[in-house]
């Protein structure tokens, strides 16, 4: 079984031949700064504007990232889960964080300090393919993004948004998706008003694509969402 880039920077970290390499003074960072932390929801785990001092592993739970525009509204970029990094980008880029990370459901994320990641990096080649791999993924579902915002409906993009968010984030012991969202955030998601989201999702419910149970939603019928959202298998 592959391992997500938690537990492979985790297992590094634990690896004799790789802490061999490290100084004591590089042991001593990971030994007092690196360690788990606690987040309930609507925490901050990174803030836009602030300065990264190292990267966050998301050990459990989900959160989101996002942007914040001039008149104070969020455009979120993505989510994360269990095995997703936050921060490393602007960490490798030398920049503030460009988006703030806000927690959905509680997280259990492990901080790792700077010089230990850099430290990784020059030494696992199996960390830095995986951070090549990550930034190539991110990549790739922004230009989606781009798409999906430039060239769909409101009424595609909706379809096509909750298909990946089912395959993102998976779906609890009732089949609903891992995640529950405010009608102001499907909007935000889709870029739409908040009027036009609610009514698109009483349509989707109408239709029998969805299944609706407070902000918690089962997809019902796969394959009408997926010639609706002309989303590529």
């Amino acid at each position: 079984m592959t391992k997500d880039s938690v537990d492979l920077i985790l297992s590094e970290l634990k690896n004799k031949e790789i802490l061999d390499q490290f100084t004591k003074e590089e042991m001593d960072i990971l030994d007092k700064e690196m360690r788990e932390i606690h987040y309930e929801k609507g925490q901050e785990i990174i803030h836009e504007g602030y300065k990264p001092t190292g990267i966050y592993g998301i050990l459990r739970g989900t959160a989101k990232l996002y942007k914040s525009g001039f008149n104070g509204k969020e455009q979120i970029l993505r989510f994360t889960k269990k095995g997703d990094l936050v921060g490393y980008r602007s960490l490798l880029g030398g920049e503030s964080f460009s988006a703030s990370c806000t927690v959905l459901e509680e997280v259990n994320a492990v901080y790792v300090p700077e010089l230990i990641f850099h430290k990784l990096l020059e030494i696992s080649s199996k960390v830095s393919f995986d951070i090549l791999k990550k930034i190539s993924q991110d990549l790739g579902e922004a230009g989606k993004t781009i798409t999906l915002l430039a060239q769909k409906t409101v009424r595609e993009r909706l379809a096509e948004i909750l298909l990946f968010l089912e395959n993102k984030l998976g779906m609890d012991s009732e089949g609903f998706i891992k995640i529950t969202l405010t009608r102001e955030e499907m909007a935000n998601l889709i870029g739409t008003a908040t009027e036009s989201a609610i009514r698109l999702i009483s349509e989707f419910k109408t239709d029998d694509l969805i299944e609706v149970e407070g902000r918690k939603i089962k997809i019902l019928n796969h394959q009408k969402l997926t010639r609706l959202g002309h989303v590529i298998a």
